[in-house]
């Protein structure tokens, strides 16, 4: 019996339309290309290396509000540019997909501030722009801010938040799955008919949050729904995910906390009558780099010269909603109900109750590479180290997050993407075929049968 083959590695790069996303103060390293965020350059030179790095996707992270949690105000996060300025993630894709011919895009767009009939129509759009390289990144926000950006008092809680989000899924999955049948645009010049209106049905819906009556605006795009991704890993994100979600983005600082939110998902997504083997996890990890051992831990050590802590926690108080200001740097953290991101605080605390987190700690780790780990060594180190995750955790690959853009990414391209592929254990070539497909299989561009999406087609 031939020996099974090792399991491929998945990789997305994980980026953010705005000058700090995961590492703050390295923006003022002097290889790095962060302020340039606001060019096409930028954004397509950054696709077409990651395109040559043989990457899934390009994940794009995207947050509406501002991190004024720590301090109890905005200025830590506008002085060190913490995620502000931030852009509209969608607006660069379009450049990007038009210079590459195979990368994902996963965009991050938060369904509690736009109604979903128009969402839907802009999804569709990317989807056709992209030749069916579009997935939505399902988040449901956590800024306070943002929720008086929009005009509230406050955001709903955690879990009602999924609730609403519940009813947004069934509203799009009916107008991407169910308004258009398949052969409804006949682009038939010599009758004179763009399409059968006898094929596009009015999709009705009266849910507790919304009401709609409407015709979805687009013909069906190559996916029609465009991939699934989701980043939220509290117990109720969980249940969320292991419903809806095709890709599943968790995070956290060791395998100790990896692992059991990856069979939990995994346990959840088979209840619900999906295969969990299908389900393509990722976490977080930043990959710093070089030739050989020595280069690359001098060159963490260079970069730690750049960073700014305070600025990593006033992320971290964006994210946990407590504010680290009001904490003594050698005070242990300790778990509480928060109404912001529940994972961020959980991977800190509860979690692993065999690690104590002071907030020294947390400052120091959070200031490369966020949530995640900081992985250093060689191309060979390296790559033990993700063969050693995937090993422990059973997830499918990786968000890898940048200290120095892109010198992070390229560097992995050049130095570590050749050793996984002299491995076996990455791909050499791209698969054909829109996104879905290439990490399903051809005839996968649709959603299966068990998807809760498939309950709204014709």
């Amino acid at each position: 019996m031939p020996p099974a083959k090792p399991k491929q590695i998945r990789l997305n790069a994980f980026d953010m339309n705005c000058v700090v996303h995961q590492s703050p103060g390295l923006w003022t390293h002097p290889r790095d290309r962060a302020d340039s965020y606001n060019t096409f350059d930028y954004w397509v030179g950054l696709a077409q290396l990651l395109e040559r790095g043989k990457f899934d996707a390009l994940f794009l992270a995207d947050v509406l509000g501002i991190y004024d949690v720590y301090g109890g105000g905005s200025e830590m996060a506008l002085e060190q540019a913490v995620q502000v300025p931030v852009n509209d993630p969608l607006m660069v894709v379009p450049a990007m997909a038009h210079a590459t011919t195979n990368l994902g895009f996963g965009v991050t767009c938060s369904l509690s501030y736009e109604h979903p009939y128009p969402f839907a129509r802009r999804m569709s759009t990317l989807d056709h722009l992209t030749n069916g390289r579009i997935g939505w990144n399902i988040v449901t926000g956590y800024l306070e801010s943002a929720a008086k950006g929009m005009g509230q008092v406050t955001q709903p809680d955690h879990d009602t938040r999924y609730e609403i989000a519940e009813d947004y899924m069934d509203v799009v999955y009916k107008l991407w799955e169910g308004s258009w049948e398949d052969g409804a645009a006949l682009r038939d010049r010599e009758a004179r008919r763009f399409a059968d209106a006898g094929k596009i049905h009015r999709i009705h819906h009266d849910g507790p949050y919304f009401q709609m009556d409407a015709i979805h605006l687009c013909e069906p795009s190559p996916q029609r729904t465009p991939l699934l991704f989701q980043a939220g890993a509290s117990t109720r994100g969980r249940a969320f995910a292991a419903r809806h979600a095709e890709c599943v983005f968790i995070n956290g600082p060791s395998p100790q906390i990896i692992a059991p939110i990856v069979a939990d998902i995994r346990a959840k997504a088979a209840a619900y009558g999906r295969n969990p083997a299908e389900i393509r996890i990722f976490t977080m990890m930043t990959v710093i780099t070089a030739p050989t051992t020595k280069a690359a831990q001098d060159k963490l050590a260079e970069y730690r010269g750049y960073v700014s802590e305070e600025g990593a926690l006033a992320l971290m108080s964006g994210w946990t909603g407590v504010d680290f200001a009001k904490l003594g740097p050698d005070d242990t953290v300790q778990y509480g109900k928060t109404n912001s991101m529940t994972s961020a605080l959980e991977a800190f605390t509860i979690s692993d109750p065999s690690r104590k987190w002071t907030v020294r700690e947390i400052a120091q780790h959070a200031a490369i590479g966020g949530r995640g780990p900081v992985v250093v060594g060689s191309p060979a180190e390296v790559a033990d180290e993700m063969q050693a995750w995937m090993a422990a955790t059973y997830v499918d690959g990786f968000n890898l997050a940048y200290a120095v853009t892109p010198e992070t990414f390229s560097d992995f391209v050049e130095l570590v993407v050749p050793e996984l592929q002299r491995r076996g254990v990455y791909k050499t070539e791209y698969a054909p075929g829109p996104l879905r497909e290439k990490l399903y299989g051809p005839g996968r561009a649709r959603l299966p049968a068990e998807h809760p999406a498939a309950r709204m087609r014709r």
